[in-house]
């Protein structure tokens, strides 16, 4: 073998090693302060807020690394941001940061009975092709924006990384991702400040935290917690994936998921579910070529959490003074060719046509109706309107 194809050939391998990184950053970087603003604002102290954050890290890291690592699959995982957003908007329960506790470990017994319970796990696996593509694209297209929204609210950062990803394309066109991986990293480094005293105590603890189980906590937490994270993580997540020629069993995962949301709300720590967005880049083609060697992606991901867990405060306090827009910018980079084939294999049946469209402007809509969000929507519309044309159709 020639040294050029042994240079292929290690480039290859990282090629998915970048996108769990990329992948394990962009989950991360607008959502660290999330978690630790919502675990707050329901009564945890900064001790357990930060508890919480460090038991979410290491549950998701360890069920990236295991899981893609046992089915050479990649399945991803994350934190359920929008379950965080509604308890960011639900304050502190009757019952204090320990109430909170419960409510987090009903819905993880709520989450392991829904993959226990075949026919549950059977009606979320039969989701049409075509709308779960519609409503990835929906789900793809505002951080597809992003790049052009950073070119012009701060040009001088992201212009260096469209040209690193552009010449990427040009010359090399499967690393041109990495490449912009890359260029993002340099230009972070010289441009972010952290502040002082960020290094202070940084290693984190893991801090017990003794449920207890109000009635109050479950009906206003635990089981609008567990809608939230089922409609708009779960279903999109598996839609993720079948748009990628993956089949998932969705009744394992959600056990497995529920049982290491339950491990972690022992520590105050948020619920975990599959990932959605950042899943399109550990499974889509910039990942690599080859679906078959896509899986190493979530397991860098995965110790990449393991990673951020480990140095939770100076890793949330990096990102924090990092643009947000500048790592949205660079991961909608990543994911323009699997909007474009999700949004191909959308469009691609005349007859499908109109309930793909409507799941995908519903879903890009971003709409948020009794908390539920909008993919949820998108795919509800979406159904609804396919089984009325298929139903109207001539015999």
């Amino acid at each position: 073998m020639s040294e050029d194809a042994i240079g292929v050939k290690r480039i290859d391998h990282a090629q998915p090693i970048f996108a769990g990184i990329l992948a394990a950053v962009v989950g991360s970087a607008s959502t660290f302060t999330l978690v630790l603003a919502a675990l707050a604002a329901a009564g945890a102290s900064p001790q357990q807020a930060g508890s919480g954050l460090f038991a979410v890290c290491i549950a998701i890291g360890i069920l990236n690394v295991v899981v893609a690592w046992r089915v050479r699959t990649p399945v991803s995982f994350a934190w359920s941001t929008p379950g965080m957003a509604f308890l960011l908007t639900v304050g502190e329960p009757a019952g204090g940061f320990p109430a909170v506790a419960g409510a987090l470990l009903v819905c993880a017994a709520l989450i392991v009975l829904t993959g226990l319970i075949a026919p549950l796990g059977r009606a979320i696996a039969a989701i049409p092709a075509v709308i779960a593509n519609a409503m990835l694209a929906g789900m793809l297209l505002t951080l597809c924006l992003a790049p052009m929204q950073a070119v012009a609210e701060m040009p001088w950062h992201t212009i260096p990384i469209l040209l690193a990803w552009g010449l990427g394309l040009r010359f090399f066109r499967r690393y041109a991702v990495p490449l912009a991986v890359v260029a993002t990293a340099v230009v972070l480094a010289t441009t972010t400040h952290l502040p002082a005293g960020t290094f202070d105590g940084a290693w984190p603890t893991l801090v017990p935290v003794l449920p207890v189980f109000t009635l109050d906590s479950i009906i206003r937490i635990a089981l609008p917690l567990y809608i939230v994270t089922m409609a708009s993580q779960n279903l999109p997540g598996i839609a993720v994936m079948q748009s990628n020629g993956y089949t998932l069993k969705p009744s394992p995962i959600f056990v497995l998921t529920g049982l290491a949301s339950g491990a972690a709300a022992f520590f105050g720590g948020p619920t975990s579910n599959l990932a959605a967005i950042t899943a399109a880049i550990c499974a889509g083609p910039e990942a690599h070529p080859d679906k078959q060697h896509r899986w190493p992606a979530p397991v860098a991901a995965g110790f990449t959490y393991l990673a951020f867990g480990l140095t939770a405060s100076v890793a949330a306090a990096f990102i924090a003074a990092s643009p947000p827009l500048l790592i949205q910018a660079v991961a909608g980079l990543a994911l323009f060719s699997s909007l474009a084939t999700a949004l191909a294999a959308a469009l691609a049946v005349e007859e499908t046509r109109l309930p793909a469209i409507l799941t995908f402007v519903t879903t890009a809509s971003g709409i948020t109706i009794v908390g539920v969000g909008a993919p949820f929507w998108g795919l509800v519309g979406g159904i609804a309107l396919l089984l009325l044309l298929r139903s109207r159709a001539p015999a």
